[in-house]
């Protein structure tokens, strides 16, 4: 063993001096500029790695101090003011290094795409400017949706409209929190559905504790799928001979409603969801492997796909409709009062655009 490291060690020295000697041969002008290459290609170096850093997506607990107003207007305020009303809340700031204008480019209708990334209810409910220039007549999914307006996305998607009351769950992380997630606040908000009954409940908690995601999100994201009285994917379908589950829709999509069924049963009984609460077991750990797992963590980032995890943009969404994350919102922000954990140390993940207009979207 010595005589190896030595013999090692002899090699080294050898190969040391050969490059001093070697060095000593090359012209002096030929040393200053292999020199100078050296120092630009090192430089050269530096500067990308600088951009590329500049590039990279960062996320920063917020402290009041560590939020520069100039570069993101409107922001400030209204984290401090929920902060005031709920000091539990903590705010993570989600550097996105996103332009705003580009972000709203790629989320609109594009006129090669079969599908729009964003719908709206076929409603005089909503402004006619929420209506896409390309396809605004054209009907989509079931046929009572129409392609989302940028003046619709804009204004459903612009972080400074949900900080507030009313649309902040919106940004709530969606992890599991030991005393804040209950079996009360399940029991009140699945009451008349048909997620009702304390086996659900007890699945529920204790699907959302195993996986580490909040079960008021996964409740929620059932009646936001199923409706209050479920659907035949949550009531069971029949496909090859075999009764099937899907109550979060996954793969639920096509332009007829026969169309969108099927492919949603092909699905359940690829993954073998022959009852619902396989089907219920199998649609958390989608949610979280799919989702959750690649930084999409929050209601906002699953509708909308600003996270660059898994190194691409705007096409990794859970759904089309543009309403969703503000209506499974409300419905979160219900279940919390309800279980008076509404001010559990719970924490909103919000996202930060470049270049973002002085003035907020408006509807």
């Amino acid at each position: 063993m010595k005589n190896m490291k030595d013999n090692y060690k002899i090699k080294i020295n050898k190969c040391i001096t050969n490059i001093k000697n070697g060095m000593h041969k090359i012209p002096k002008k030929v040393k200053v500029i292999m020199i100078v290459l050296f120092i630009v290609l090192l430089i050269i170096g530096l500067v990308v790695t600088i951009i590329v850093e500049s590039k990279k997506q960062k996320y920063e607990e917020y402290t009041g101090k560590n939020l520069n107003e100039s570069k993101y207007p409107g922001y400030k305020e209204r984290i401090n003011k929920l902060q005031e009303e709920h000091p539990n809340w903590t705010f993570t700031l989600f550097y996105t290094k996103l332009d705003w204008e580009e972000v709203i480019e790629n989320e609109g209708h594009q006129d090669n795409t079969e599908y729009p990334l964003n719908l709206i209810p076929d409603s005089s409910k909503y402004p006619e400017d929420w209506r896409c220039e390309i396809d605004k007549e054209k009907t989509f999914d079931n046929g009572t949706w129409l392609c989302a307006s940028d003046k619709a996305i804009k204004y459903q998607m612009d972080p400074r409209n949900i900080l507030n009351e009313e649309n902040i769950f919106q940004f709530a992380e969606l992890k599991y929190v030991e005393g804040a997630q209950t079996e009360k606040g399940i029991n009140e908000i699945t009451e008349g559905s048909f997620l009702e009954g304390n086996s659900i409940t007890e699945a529920l908690i204790q699907a959302g504790k195993s996986a580490n995601l909040d079960p008021y999100f996964i409740a929620s994201r059932l009646i936001q799928e199923q409706g209050r009285n479920g659907t035949i994917l949550s009531r069971g379908c029949e496909h090859n001979d075999t009764v099937v589950y899907n109550p979060f829709n996954i793969n639920a999509k096509g332009n007829s409603q026969e169309e969108i069924i099927q492919n949603a049963a092909e699905y359940a009984y690829e993954q073998g969801w022959d009852t619902l609460e396989k089907a219920l077991i199998g649609g958390v750990e989608f949610l979280k492997e799919g989702y959750i797992n690649v930084g999409q963590n929050t209601l906002y980032l699953q509708k909308f796909d600003v996270v660059n995890q898994d190194d691409s943009l705007y096409s990794h969404q859970y759904m089309q409709n543009l309403l969703a994350p503000q209506s499974e919102a409300n419905n979160m922000k219900e279940i919390y009062e309800i279980s008076d954990t509404v001010d559990a140390n719970l924490n909103f993940i919000v996202p930060l655009y470049e270049n973002m207009p002085e003035e907020v979207s408006e509807k």
